[in-house]
C-alpha cells in the first residue's frame, strides 16, 4: 500500500504507543492517563495543546502559513468495561476494562498524523487534532461541542475514522450519506404481586409478562416497519426475583433500538410504547415505558465523503467502497457531522485471522499494520484540502 514513507517509517513508534494505551485502558471520562500521554506527545513536537475540554478531552492545534482554512481531525480515546481474553504480552492490566473497540489504534493514528504534519508542514493553514473521551455511551463528541470546541476551535470541515474487521486490510468503505444508525436506549419497569410460587394463581406475576413483552416487541420490526427500511429492539436485560420459590413484584428489561432513519425511529418509538403498555394491561400488570434518544444516525455530507475517498484512494490504490450498506452501529460522531460539514470512514483491518475478531469481544485486538494506513489518511486528507500555494 503505498503509504507516505516517513509514516511508514513511523509504525515502529506508533505500535509502541498503541500497545502501551491498550495495556492501560480507561473508561469514558476517566482517560486520564492516556490524555497525558497524547498532550505530552503533542508538546513535544511544538504543537499548541488544549486540555480538560470534556474533563479529559484534548485538542491540538499546529498552523503552517498563512492560509484561513481549518480542518478537524477526530480520534476517540475511551475502552469498554469488559475483561479481555486475548493472552497478548500488552494485554489490559486492569481487570474489566478493555480496549476492544480500537479506539488504542485510532488515537495512535492520529498522533501519528500529528508528529509527521510537525515535521514537514506541506500545508496552509490550521489543523486541529481533536481528541474525544466518552465516545462509548458517553456522547462525548456532544459535551466536547457544548464546551465550544467548534467555537474554540473553527474547522471548517471535520473527519473522523473506524477500523473496521470485515474489511480486508488495505481496503476502505465510505458513503455519501448514512454510514451507522441511530442508538436509542429503553427501559420497562413492570409491576405486578409477589408472593409463594407455589401458589401463582394469588400472585400477578411480572416475569411472565415480561416474557410475553419481550416476544411482542419483535413484532414491530416484523410486522410494522417497512421490509425495505431498517431497524433493530434487542432486548438485552432481563432482572427480576431473588429465590427460587419466590414470585417477585418487579420485572425490569433494558435494551436498544437501532434505526437509519428518523420516520422508522418515531414509528418504533411509538409502536414499543403501545406494546408494552398493552400487553402489560392485558395481564392486568402495569408497566411503565422510558425511550431515550442517544446518538443520531452518523450521515456523512456528500462533499466531504468524496474528498475523504479520493484521500483514501491515494492511500489505497483506489480501493475505498463506496456502495456498501450502512451498519446498524453507532458513533457520536454523528453530532460533529450534526454542527459541521464532514465525514466518517471506516478502514479494513483483517489480514487472514489478524484483525479480524469483532469489536466489543474479549478476543478483539487492534491491527498495528493498519497504523500508517489511517495516519496517512489522516496526513493525506490534511496536504489535499490544504495544499500550500
Amino acid at each position: 500500500m503505498p503509504v507516505i514513507n516517513r509514516i511508514a517509517d513511523l509504525q515502529p513508534e506508533m505500535q509502541g504507543w498503541r500497545r502501551d494505551f491498550h495495556q492501560h485502558p480507561e473508561l469514558r471520562f476517566e482517560e486520564q492517563r492516556t490524555a497525558e500521554q497524547v498532550a505530552k506527545l503533542l508538546r513535544s513536537w511544538g504543537l499548541e495543546v488544549h486540555t480538560g475540554i470534556a474533563t479529559t478531552g484534548v485538542v491540538g492545534v499546529l498552523r503552517a502559513g498563512s492560509g484561513k482554512r481549518s480542518i478537524g481531525l477526530r480520534a476517540d480515546m475511551d475502552a469498554l468495561p469488559m475483561p479481555e481474553e486475548t493472552g497478548l504480552p500488552y494485554a489490559s492490566v486492569t481487570p474489566g476494562r478493555m480496549h476492544a473497540c480500537g479506539h488504542d489504534g485510532h488515537t495512535s493514528m492520529l498522533l501519528g498524523a500529528a508528529k509527521y504534519l510537525a515535521e514537514t508542514k506541506n500545508f496552509d493553514g490550521t489543523v486541529h487534532f481533536i481528541f474525544q473521551p466518552g465516545e462509548e455511551g458517553g456522547a462525548g463528541a456532544r459535551l466536547m461541542m457544548e464546551e465550544g470546541l467548534f467555537t474554540r476551535f473553527p474547522c471548517d470541515a471535520v473527519y473522523g475514522l473506524h477500523n473496521d474487521p470485515t474489511l480486508p486490510l488495505g481496503e476502505a468503505d465510505i458513503r455519501d450519506d448514512v454510514m451507522m444508525a441511530a442508538s436509542d436506549r429503553f427501559f420497562v419497569t413492570i409491576k405486578g404481586a409477589g408472593g409463594h410460587a407455589s401458589r401463582p394463581h394469588a400472585c400477578l406475576d411480572p416475569i411472565v409478562v415480561g416474557a410475553q413483552i419481550v416476544t411482542a416487541l419483535q413484532t414491530i420490526v416484523a410486522r410494522r416497519v417497512d421490509p425495505l427500511e431498517s431497524a433493530v429492539i434487542s432486548v438485552t436485560q432481563f432482572h427480576s426475583g431473588t429465590a427460587e420459590n419466590v414470585i417477585p413484584d418487579e420485572a425490569k428489561l433494558v435494551g436498544t433500538v437501532r434505526t437509519l432513519i428518523p420516520a422508522v425511529q418515531d414509528l418504533v418509538e411509538a409502536s414499543m410504547r403501545r406494546v408494552v403498555e398493552t400487553t402489560a394491561a392485558a395481564h392486568d400488570a402495569v408497566a411503565e415505558f422510558t425511550y431515550r434518544r442517544g446518538y443520531p444516525p452518523t450521515t456523512n455530507h456528500a462533499e466531504q465523503a468524496r474528498r475523504a475517498a479520493r484521500a483514501a484512494e491515494t492511500v489505497l490504490g483506489g480501493r475505498v467502497h463506496r456502495d456498501l450498506p450502512p451498519v446498524m452501529g453507532a458513533e457520536d460522531f454523528s453530532f460533529m457531522l450534526l454542527d459541521r460539514p464532514g465525514a466518517y470512514i471506516k478502514l479494513g483491518q483483517a489480514q487472514g485471522t489478524k484483525g479480524a475478531h469483532e469489536v466489543h469481544t474479549v478476543k478483539y485486538d487492534f491491527n498495528d499494520d493498519l497504523l500508517p494506513v489511517g495516519a496517512s489518511f489522516f496526513a493525506t486528507l490534511v496536504e489535499q484540502e490544504l495544499p500550500r500555494g
